[in-house]
């Protein structure tokens, strides 16, 4: 069977590079190559239901009720930070904005998301038309910001590097093209996860380099305001536990879930759990303040997501519980925000009961 265009231009890649890249380089060709990548190209991916053509569906395709419940908590720390500008990373089809803007109003001045796939953008330019003078696009971060950063479900597409440990020796996997075919290789590194993991099991899992980094970036750039991060993911003692040890990477196609990330490269997503004891101690070494970070449930029942449900319908209702449900989205998802340098320290609607921050 022939390559496709991405597939070909991956083992380029790997030819160029003494015949071995670390998985975060194939990871970021699979899903970000200009035109060819998963998020770069023309596939439909949000959506309710395969039938349509999607992935996998997120909390704001889910629910308007996700974005009305966030746009409480925005609200808080535009007025806290005394700004007036949203920052959207990874905006996707563009409902969370849109659920924003309608719930804002003229709170909000402007809008900006920040978002590598052109098609994407095509989707958000439409969805978000009848906010066309508020709403603005960037490709790259300015030298400064002000306002209220968003990224819900950000961190878990930026690359990883994978880490095995065989018979008690650590290596980094990459990725090799054997007769026609991606597949693995290891090579002895240095790297290591942040915690020892305990037992001599062989064992499989990921670093963050790259999400760290971001936050990091985040850190240098926002002058004013305040970030919030809602992704899936763990605190560290978790995510590094003994038994975990096929690590999380997976991928989404037609909304089931499967682990062989080399195959059918540009036609599914690739993600990785988050590990947010990384992503907290990046924020706070980069002089952020942590002001949160609990579960996605707790979040958006303190920021009042079960209000106005009064007349809702039982499918709304449905979907709402879904957002909250421990055996759903309601625990795995997790929410941490940080307070730009030198901001006064404030309490964040979404964290008033709940916060776990101890647990990092």
């Amino acid at each position: 069977m022939p390559m496709t265009h991405l597939a070909s231009w991956i083992a380029m890649k790997i030819a160029c590079q003494d015949e071995w890249i670390g998985f975060d380089k194939f990871m970021a060709l699979a899903l970000y190559a200009p035109g060819l990548g998963y998020y770069a190209n023309d596939s439909r991916k949000f959506g309710l239901m395969p039938a349509g053509g999607s992935d996998f569906v997120t909390a704001p395709e889910l629910s308007p009720h996700f974005g009305r419940a966030l746009a409480r908590q925005v609200a808080q720390a535009l007025e806290a930070s005394g700004t007036a500008e949203v920052w959207e990373f990874g905006a996707g089809s563009g409902a969370l904005a849109l659920q924003l803007l309608d719930t804002l109003g003229p709170q909000l001045e402007r809008y900006t998301i920040v978002d590598l796939s052109g098609s994407l953008r095509e989707r958000q330019r439409e969805r978000l038309a009848a906010h066309a003078g508020k709403v603005h696009w960037a490709t790259e971060l300015p030298p400064a910001m002000r306002g209220v950063v968003l990224g819900n479900e950000v961190l878990d597409a930026m690359p990883v590097k994978l880490l095995a440990r065989l018979e008690g020796v650590w290596h980094e996997r990459g990725v090799v093209l054997h007769e026609g075919r991606f597949t693995y290789a290891d090579r002895p590194t240095d790297l290591r996860p942040p915690l020892d993991v305990a037992g001599h099991h062989d064992y499989v899992t990921e670093i963050h380099p790259q999400a760290e980094g971001f936050v990091g970036t985040l850190a240098d750039r926002l002058e004013t305001g305040a970030v919030f991060l809602l992704d899936y993911g763990f605190p560290e003692h978790e995510y590094y536990h003994p038994q975990r040890s096929m690590g999380t990477l997976i991928c989404h196609r037609a909304h089931l879930a499967d682990a062989d990330a080399l195959a059918d490269v540009g036609e599914k997503d690739i993600t990785a759990h988050v590990n947010f004891t990384g992503i907290a101690l990046a924020g706070q070494d980069a002089g952020l303040e942590v002001l949160g970070y609990t579960s996605q449930g707790r979040f958006l029942l303190n920021c009042g997501l079960l209000g106005g449900l009064e007349n809702a319908s039982l499918g709304e209702r449905a979907m709402v519980q879904k957002l909250v449900n421990e055996h759903e989205m309601g625990e795995l998802f997790k929410v941490i925000a940080f307070g730009a340098k030198g901001s006064p320290v404030w309490q964040p609607l979404g964290f008033s009961a709940g916060d776990r921050m101890h647990t990092l």
